[in-house]
């Protein structure tokens, strides 16, 4: 569904463009995604409503069919990348798990700062955007996607996030949707 309002107090959550993930074979490319993100991050800065950017370190400790065993990651690997422009009012999140909510001070701060709605964009898809978006949902913020600054490494995955997932927690749109939506309050 098509985004139909924001929030008056609404953040935009960020998740994983960080060094680690550049050299990641995505269903879309990475600048296009970062692009859409950094346009997104202008337009929240622009309107005075906080920004959050999460990053990944390393991974649960539980098994998997995929391998439980963590490589080595370079040291740079959490870094978020560049473009982002980190202010020091963003709000960082530095995660474990594949949701940004799970043993982080995510919750905390969104409630601290009134926010009743997230707008999430970021990767991986099927992996930590959709498991922050569920954890918000249960969590009674209003939730929201800017589908075409999201991405994953499997297009089938991609897909069901997409079209079966999201429509079921929130409303979907292109970046430019929101931007439009935040500056025509004007």
């Amino acid at each position: 569904m098509p985004i139909t309002t924001l929030d008056p107090r609404t953040a935009l959550v960020v998740i994983d463009l960080q060094q680690g993930m550049t050299s990641l074979t995505l269903l879309h490319p990475l600048n296009e995604i970062l692009e859409r993100a950094c346009a997104l991050v202008e337009a929240f800065r622009r309107h005075a409503l906080p920004v959050v950017l999460v990053n990944v370190e390393g991974k649960p400790p539980g098994r998997s069919e995929r391998g439980s065993r963590m490589p080595v990651l370079a040291a740079d690997f959490a870094e978020l990348l560049p473009a982002l422009n980190r202010q020091p009012q963003d709000h960082i999140v530095t995660k474990r798990t594949p949701g940004a909510f799970t043993n982080t001070d995510l919750e905390a701060y969104l409630k601290r700062q009134g926010i009743t709605q997230i707008v999430l964009a970021g990767i991986a898809t099927c992996s930590g955007v959709e498991a922050t978006a569920r954890h918000a949902y249960e969590l009674g913020f209003n939730v929201s996607f800017a589908i075409d600054a999201i991405t994953d490494g499997d297009a089938e995955t991609h897909a069901n996030s997409v079209s079966r997932i999201f429509p079921k927690l929130g409303e979907t749109d292109s970046s430019m949707a929101f931007i439009t939506l935040f500056d025509n309050k004007e």
